[in-house]
């Protein structure tokens, strides 16, 4: 990994207003260039069309496009120009009509596509075979770029340790969260800096902040948090942009402001004989308020 300014631009969206939205993130992609002198932009998750469209998963997949495809195409192009890394979270079609993923699209400094996440871990009323309009992500890749080694979680995916700990195992420096979170605030802060703690990553985390078409408020505080879960940057509940520079070296002391050298590795020192039973299905011995039930 290289030292770099990495950005949150936090912004509110016109619901279901693809070519808007895409319009003002072109706009606001070039302000966090020029500003911040931004090396990675990220943007928050849907921000094509906000979290809940009020469609159904056909009418969804009449509104956006595949990726690479029109709800790309005017942000590859900018990043192009400005030579910038972006992280530009969409729905996305794929394959027949109905079949959409809330996307990550990690675009280059060439303009290419250089790898998509889909949402692995999509809320229970999103997913489509709970009767909702997302399908549900499958992998979960590091991608390795000049920067570092970019992973990427979306939303509701930070809400499961092991998925954040998957990217680390594969080499992440840096994970980034975009995400329409609704929830407090201190879960949100919560799950950041844990994240980043528990794998000893950067997390760079973009919350979408305004109503969306079915009248949820996204509240933004869009963060940064260090290996060592120390907040960089921090956005309030408007529209703006956060940004700070990644060091190379952010384990060497044992926390912010001190020269105590750190003196453990979360990664190495896991008992790994302990975790077997970890993988079987499971439910909370707490019963939620509602459960959607699946197809």
């Amino acid at each position: 990994m290289k030292e770099f300014i990495a950005a949150c631009v936090q912004i509110s969206i016109t619901p279901n207003e693809v070519q808007a939205n895409i319009d003002k993130g072109v706009t606001w992609l070039k302000k966090a260039v020029a500003e911040y002198d931004a090396e990675l932009v990220v943007f928050p998750e849907t921000v094509t069309t906000g979290y809940e469209t009020g469609l159904s998963a056909e009418g969804l997949w009449d509104l956006v496009d595949e990726a690479p495809g029109q709800i790309t195409e005017k942000i590859q192009k900018t990043a192009q120009e400005l030579s910038v890394h972006v992280v530009w979270p969409s729905y996305r079609r794929s394959g027949e009509r109905g079949s959409v993923y809330n996307s990550a699209i990690l675009i280059g400094p060439d303009g290419e596509i250089v790898g998509i996440y889909d949402k692995t871990h999509p809320a229970p009323w999103e997913r489509r075979d709970g009767g909702g309009w997302a399908e549900v992500g499958t992998q979960a890749e590091v991608f390795e770029t000049p920067l570092g080694n970019i992973g990427m979680i979306i939303c509701y995916d930070g809400d499961f340790p092991e998925l954040s700990r998957l990217l680390a195992v594969k080499g992440a420096d840096i994970i980034v969260r975009a995400s329409a979170l609704q929830r407090s605030y201190d879960i949100w802060y919560i799950t950041n800096c844990a994240r980043a703690y528990d794998n000893h990553v950067y997390v760079v985390a973009s919350n979408l902040v305004g109503s969306d078409a079915c009248g949820n408020y996204g509240f933004g505080h869009s963060m940064i948090v260090t290996p060592i879960a120390w907040r960089l940057a921090q956005a309030r509940g408007t529209e703006e942009i956060i940004a700070a520079k990644l060091d190379p070296d952010p384990l060497r002391y044992i926390t912010w402001g001190s020269k105590s050298l750190q003196n453990f590795d979360h990664l190495e020192d896991r008992n790994l004989e302990l975790y077997e039973e970890i993988l079987k299905e499971a439910r909370s011995r707490f019963e939620p308020g509602i459960r959607f039930p699946r197809e």
